[in-house]
């Protein structure tokens, strides 16, 4: 699926085993290389421990979240939301 602004979104579901920031960047890497083999991780959320990349100070713009503004304007081109968006990860 491709969003309005351009980005293609990927969802993938874990059962199992406990996801983390590091498995969930493995995963994503994998798939993102499929399109690009020079790809970026440019922007990530990790919701289950309330921390992302890059951080700023204005969380929030006109109802969305910096750091995922900030993947789609840098460059994004690939979302990959692992567990129901319990980390989103943004590549170039």
């Amino acid at each position: 699926m491709t969003t309005s602004s351009g980005l293609k979104e990927i969802a993938v579901q874990i059962a199992g085993d406990e996801v983390d920031l590091l498995l969930a960047r493995q995963i994503g890497e994998l798939i993102a290389r499929r399109g690009n083999e020079e790809t970026t991780l440019v922007a990530w959320n990790d919701s289950l421990r309330n921390v992302h990349s890059p951080q700023c100070l204005h969380c929030e713009i006109k109802g969305e979240p910096g750091w995922e503004i900030y993947g789609r304007n840098h460059g994004g081109r690939l979302r990959i939301a692992v567990n129901n968006e319990a980390i989103v990860l943004i590549f170039s």
